[in-house]
């Protein structure tokens, strides 16, 4: 820890020397960005998407009601303005009469009016058409949403066709949305929500085209592709290729005069992280997040030409926890008995959870400063505030006893590990269990960073659980969700959940016992399939407080019941928080001008970049984060 505590010192005194921004130094027009290849956009469908590999994308093509700024604040989008009655159980949004929807090659196709906002809506709650995806919300928050879903699914269950074939004549009649007029969208809740225009800049609420639905239909829609798709955001992608490269083209009839676009973005996709530092290195992408070795060597060599201008990341919307599968199917679909029992013993799960120190894991992310990295709570910092101003996960940390800034991975506990570890070996053992048991890890193939990141995971796991565990890392070819999730393979997959709007239920709520709109425990943790009676009671007991707490409406007692249930989740271990993502880059875009929120889809929106064609160097961004953080 000296030895990262003289560099960050080092890097410290580069900060100190204040330099102007590179006046001469010319904007950039046509900005490259890059992805990797396991992170190609699935669903090109934004109603149907919960994935960040499509939203990253889609938020740069269907433009919803609001948006945010750099600071994450709400601004206006298609609505130019939205406001509720006093007691926040109906909200209004008022739209501009110039958005339009145009296709895969910028011809205007139809106005963006008030009622493809309902259609957009029905589609999501419309069992048949969307399988339930992006329903949460809504059904949470609307009037109404809960019944029409589950009116859909009945029917569809009889009669599929039917369902698919609704209009919107039955939606209007059980759901609390109306459009009064073109340009006039009016929600009405089942409660006050005073957060729900947070809601409006995500995708459960985003517009469809009438027109467009009447010319694929519903299945057609569902199952878009560019091509097919109808754009009203500030670009619409006019050439894609997949896992080769995808551009998106400043859309001509685009409405806000205001926000200042690029003429295209290419998003070039990449086989790793080395191969996009390459590309960084030859002046063909604009920015690029540094893996442990390319940022070792640059920050060790004085002469590097990159030296000084190495900036460390803002943290990401996303908070990563280790999911466990509480229902491991083997290659041949049979359980995988074996590391079913081990994973519902709770005794092994705290061994897992205070065994295990993941500083050098996360020096694979930030080894300048790995503990910016630490990860202890489920909900990531930024999404809630309580009316004293403290952030909603200083509650959870304090209902845990554990807190940032220790200067050591503090959640590391050797002495009650040892315990929970014997523990769980006798128990386990007289359970019929072969220890160690193997725990399977899947990466993505013919990535070197990614196996590297892999081993060194392992270490830390085998070093002190070697006795109960042994990683095994095992490999898929280019769909995980395919190749991985669908059919049970992993014992634990470590993802990451950035919240949809500005509430911890959006991140609990993934997480909960026997709903099928919970999206981890549905598709990863497949806890709804447990067998264990003291695993499913902890679940339940779980899932208790935070149906309680989201029926609270005062706002500092609603988040201190969700605090009371986060607790209890990470007590139990049932997910295990594992770091956030704080990482360094090189940049020829102003960090400071981009959008910056902790919920939402917002952030990867090509708006309104600062750039400089020469890079950014250390200590401009210090001086332009102290001027963001002045305002």
């Amino acid at each position: 820890m000296k030895k990262m505590l003289t560099l960050v010192l080092a890097l410290c005194l580069v900060l100190s020397m204040a330099i102007v921004p590179n006046a001469s130094a010319d904007k950039i027009t046509d900005y490259v960005d890059y992805q990797t290849q396991q992170s190609e956009i699935e669903y090109w469908c934004i109603q149907h998407s919960q994935g960040a590999v499509d939203l990253n994308v889609l938020c740069n093509c269907i433009d919803g009601l609001l948006t945010n700024d750099n600071h994450g604040n709400l601004i206006s989008c298609v609505a130019k303005d939205w406001s509720s009655n006093e007691d926040g159980t109906v909200w209004t949004f008022n739209l501009r009469d110039n958005v339009k929807w145009v296709d895969c090659e910028g011809d205007e196709m139809a106005d963006c009016v008030a009622e493809d906002f309902l259609y957009g809506l029905e589609f999501v709650l419309n069992y048949a058409k969307n399988e339930a995806a992006n329903t949460s919300m809504p059904i949470e928050m609307i009037k109404g949403a809960g019944e029409y879903y589950e009116y859909t699914k009945a029917l569809a269950e009889s009669d599929d066709q039917a369902a698919l074939d609704l209009d919107l004549e039955k939606f209007k009649e059980m759901v609390g949305i109306e459009a009064p007029d073109d340009y006039t969208v009016v929600y009405t809740l089942s409660g006050p929500y005073s957060y729900f225009p947070t809601v409006a800049t995500y995708s459960c609420l985003s517009p469809i085209s009438g027109a467009l639905l009447e010319e694929i239909g519903a299945e057609g829609y569902r199952n878009v592709t560019f091509d097919t798709l109808w754009y009203n955001g500030p670009y619409y992608v006019s050439e894609f290729v997949d896992r080769s490269y995808k551009i998106f083209t400043a859309n001509p009839l685009y409405y806000n005069d205001e926000d200042e676009l690029f003429n295209t973005v290419k998003v070039q996709m990449v086989e790793s992280p080395d191969q996009a530092f390459l590309l960084y290195e030859a002046g063909e992408i604009d920015k690029v997040t540094l893996n442990q070795a390319n940022l070792t060597a640059i920050y060790n060599n004085p002469d590097d030409k990159f030296h000084d201008y190495l900036v460390e990341a803002r943290p990401t919307k996303y908070s990563y926890q280790f999911h466990f599968n509480y229902n491991r199917l083997n290659e041949d679909g049979s359980e995988d008995t074996d590391w079913n029992t081990t994973i519902a013993n709770e005794n092994f799960r705290k061994a897992w959870y205070y065994g295990i120190d993941l500083t050098e894991w996360l020096a694979r992310t930030n080894f300048i400063n790995p503990l910016s990295c630490e990860n202890y709570a489920y909900t990531n910092t930024g999404v809630s505030t309580l009316s004293d101003g403290r952030d909603y996960v200083s509650l959870v940390l304090d209902e845990i006893g554990l807190a940032n800034g220790t200067g050591t991975y503090a959640r590391y506990d050797a002495e009650k590990a040892a315990g929970y570890i014997e523990a769980a070996k006798e128990e386990l053992t007289a359970a019929g269990v072969t220890l160690p048991v193997k725990a399977h890890y899947y990466i993505v193939s013919g990535n070197q960073s990614t196996l590297d990141t892999a081993e060194v995971l392992k270490k830390c796991v085998e070093d002190q659980l070697g006795d109960l565990v042994e990683l095994v890392i095992d490999t898929y070819v280019s769909s995980y969700s395919q190749e991985v999730r669908n059919p049970h393979l992993q014992a634990f997959q470590i993802n990451g959940w950035g919240a949809d709007f500005g509430d911890p239920i959006n991140f609990l709520g993934q997480e909960t016992y026997g709903d099928d709109n919970a999206y981890y425990s549905q598709y990863y943790s497949n806890a709804n399939l447990a067998t264990d009676e003291k695993l499913i009671a902890d679940y339940q007991e779980f899932t208790a407080l935070v149906n309680e707490a989201k029926a609270i409406n005062d706002l500092d007692a609603r988040y201190a019941a969700f605090a009371k249930a986060e607790a209890c989740m990470i007590d139990h271990c049932l997910v295990i928080p594992a770091y956030v993502n704080v990482g360094w880059e090189l940049t020829k875009v102003n960090p400071y001008s981009e959008i910056y929120c902790a919920y939402g889809m917002m952030t990867y929106r090509y708006v309104n970049y600062d750039t400089n064609s020469d890079g950014y160097t250390t200590a401009e961004v210090e001086e332009l984060k102290a001027a963001y953080n002045a305002n």
